[in-house]
């Protein structure tokens, strides 16, 4: 029961930092802000399903894959950021 409040928790945590992240990205048309929202969804959205679906082994590889993506794409997103711009 509390394990599935805190997956609860923490699933409605992240999609509402997903959210705070596309607003930003609305704002200003910075793709950083679009890749934190896209991995803050995804991580939402995997531990929605996690929780739906009550299986509490999260050592499975398609576990480990989702999560590979959404931090695959904060890295690229901080890659993006920080190289260096061609000088026209």
């Amino acid at each position: 029961m509390i394990i599935d409040m805190m997956i609860g928790a923490i699933a409605l945590a992240s999609m509402l930092v997903g959210l705070f992240f596309l607003r930003f990205w609305r704002s200003t048309g910075d793709r950083f802000f679009l890749y934190f929202a896209l991995s803050f969804g995804i991580e939402g959205v995997n531990r929605l399903i996690s929780g739906i679906t009550n299986t509490l082994y999260e050592d499975a590889p398609v576990y480990y894959l989702i999560r590979l993506l959404a931090y695959s794409l904060i890295l690229l997103a901080i890659w993006e950021k920080n190289r260096p711009r061609s000088s026209e």
